[in-house]
């Protein structure tokens, strides 16, 4: 499989058209600010400029990036700017989704075992108790004659055990959260990658143009 499928996930790559008689060395003078950030390295061969990020700040503009490559090519319509960069920010974005979808099937799985595994005993506890002699029907509880006087209403009878456990179950293996992250962490990337691919050409033109 050819790595360029995959690795969009977390590559932003794009070009800008240089302003005509701009020289390579002007073109990265200008550049130069963005990679004298805390936290960036960077190193220049002629036409190339590679540089890492590591513990960067926030403030920094393209602290999103770990690291990159720009070239300058020059063709019969001029030089053209060419970059590519990788995020481990946006890997992470993508890969969230999946963990958390993962959790929630994992959570689904446990929570039928679980039921199962209650219903059998159940099963069990109703089959020994139908061979003893049969229990009394839950007798109504006695109602304060002045509470009756008074129209207040009956007490409820308390609800089956096994009502309550079943209610424990549900809560407990809920799916609902991992869900939840999910969509959060799938939205994050979506608006990130196509934001950052935006600001970071935004951001080259910019300071190709001086201004």
């Amino acid at each position: 499989m050819n790595p360029r499928f995959i690795d969009w996930i977390w590559h932003v790559r794009g070009s800008l058209a240089l302003a005509p008689e701009q020289s390579s060395d002007d073109a990265f003078d200008r550049l130069a600010p963005l990679f004298g950030q805390t936290g960036t390295s960077h190193e220049r061969t002629n036409d190339t400029l590679i540089f890492r990020k590591k513990d960067q700040a926030a403030q920094d503009k393209m602290a999103v990036f770990d690291g990159g490559v720009l070239r300058i090519e020059k063709g019969m319509a001029g030089s053209v700017l060419h970059y590519h960069l990788t995020s481990r920010a946006l890997l992470f974005c993508f890969l969230a989704p999946l963990l958390f979808l993962g959790f929630a099937q994992l959570t689904i799985a446990l929570g039928k075992l679980e039921k199962a595994s209650t219903e059998a005993e159940d099963t069990r506890g109703k089959a020994s108790d139908a061979s003893k002699k049969p229990a009394k029907k839950d007798a109504e509880l006695p109602m304060n004659p002045i509470d009756k006087a008074l129209g207040a209403p009956a007490p409820e009878k308390p609800e089956k055990e096994g009502a309550d456990k079943a209610k424990d179950q549900d809560k407990k293996h809920s799916p609902t959260s991992a869900y939840v992250f999910a969509a959060i962490f799938a939205a994050l990337y979506v608006v990130g990658r196509i934001l950052e691919d935006r600001l970071v050409k935004a951001l080259f033109r910019k300071s190709l143009l001086g201004s």
